[in-house]
Parts: C-alpha cells; structure tokens; sequence
C-alpha cells in the first residue's frame, strides 16, 4: 500500500515536470511574442512592397512595349499614304488605269511613225477648274484629228482673274478609260505645277501621239472618238506680288543692265 502511493506520487511527480518542461514550449508555439510578431509584419509589408514594385516595372515596361508598337503603327500607316500616291500613279501609268495617260521622251516619239492607212480617230479636248481656283482655263481648239503613230500639237489657255499670284496643278483622264494606255504625251502642262502672277494669261501646249499598236487591240476596234480633259486645283496659297516697272528697276542701287548683243 505504501509502495502504491510512493509509486504513484512519483509518478505524478514524473508528469508534472514533464509538463513543467513542455509547457514553455508549446506556450511559444501557439502564442508568439510580440517582437515576433513584429518581425513577422515587417517581412510582410518588404515581401509585399518588393512584389507591388515588381508589378509596377512590369507594367511599366509592358506599356512602353504597347506604345512603342502603336507609334510603328503610325509611322507605318503614315509611310504608307505618302507611298501611296506614287505607287497608285505608276500602276495607272503602266496599266492605263482609271483613263491615266502614258509619258514618253521625245526620242522615244521620234522613232514613232505613222500608221499607213490607220483610221482617223478624233481626239476631243476639255478644261475645267475647282471651285478654289478662280483661273480661267479652256482647250483653243475643240478636237484634232490624228492617225495612230501621227503627233500631234494642242494649246489651252489658263488666265488668273485675281489680283494675286496663284499657283495650281492640273490632274488629267481620257475617255473612254481603256484607251489610256495608248495615249502617249511627250509634253504637257500637268507634269509640273503652274503659277499665274496677277491677272496673267498664257498657253499651255500638249504634245501627244496614239500609240500604233492601238490598232492591234480588238478592244479599240470601234473606238474612233477619245476625250483627253484636264482639270486645274489650287496648290497653293494666293500671295501678292507688287508689279515692278522698268523705271523703278533702273532706280534700284543693286540694278545690273544686261550686255547687249554684239
């Protein structure tokens, strides 16, 4: 009996301590400190700041990628509208597109002949001018009549009705659109813009031929009539320019009269 008891004493001694020793321990792990906890805020709030400033460079370098591929775009799309045009010119040029006439040199016209026993076909002049061009402008002759492989000479004359200098082009087309392709100009006005000082008038030629293998294409065939019209647009603001009298001209200090001719 009084083993039993000393037995048991020691043994809730035993357990006691044992507890005694663990209790610390297990204190510790379900409850931290609060320098721990402290310590465990501040690796969290490092961990989230270095992960937002990651975000944020990521972002920030995704953004510039976008843009840097939107202003490719845009210089690609502005590339593309100034190419436009010559190219769209050229294709109507080789294939005779929309009544676009062709352009050769005058050694390339002079070894044109005539063709014998080519059929006449009438060639048909017209002018007009835009609405913001305040030009007169109109063919002196109102058709010709050549053979293909014959050239041909016509005149239009442009007056500027204004009290200012004013600059214009002048865009072309023949009809019917198809016999573009064989209508050859060796000279013309509209290959380079036109300025007109104040009130002035003047004539414009058109040097021209029908290409001879006109006759060859069965599309041509019953085509006798061909209208080559031209229309003027202002390309330029209107300036003015005070008119200068020879008098005024001698007067001038910085005046040198020309050498006349032997």
């Amino acid at each position: 009996m009084h083993q039993t008891r000393l037995l048991g004493s020691r043994l809730g001694l035993g357990l006691g301590l044992g507890l005694g020793r663990r209790s610390p321990r297990l204190l510790w792990r379900s409850a931290p400190t609060a320098d721990l906890v402290w310590v465990q805020q501040r690796r969290a709030a490092s961990g989230g700041s270095s992960r937002s400033k990651r975000y944020q460079e990521q972002l920030a370098a995704r953004n510039q990628t976008v843009a840097l591929y939107m202003f490719s775009i845009v210089v690609g799309f502005v590339g593309l509208s100034y190419a436009a045009v010559p190219l769209y010119k050229a294709f109507c040029q080789m294939t005779g597109f929309g009544g676009t006439t062709q352009r050769v040199d005058e050694k390339t016209a002079a070894k044109v002949k005539p063709v014998e026993n080519g059929r006449l076909i009438r060639i048909t002049f017209a002018g007009n001018t835009a609405s913001t061009l305040q030009w007169t402008f109109r063919p002196q002759q109102v058709s010709v009549k050549v053979v293909p492989g014959e050239t041909a000479l016509a005149f239009f004359r442009a007056k500027n009705k204004t009290d200012l200098a004013v600059t214009g082009v002048a865009t072309y087309n023949v009809y019917p659109p198809q016999a573009g392709i064989y209508f050859n100009k060796i000279q013309c006005f509209c290959f380079e813009e036109q300025r007109l000082k104040p009130k002035e008038e003047i004539d414009m030629p058109v040097f021209f031929y029908i290409d001879p293998e006109f006759m060859d294409d069965p599309a041509m065939r019953h085509i006798n009539n061909i209208t080559l019209s031209y229309t003027f647009f202002k390309t330029g603001e209107e300036e003015y320019e005070p008119e200068v009298y020879d008098d005024e001209v001698e007067d001038d200090p910085e005046f040198i009269p020309k050498a006349s001719p032997a």
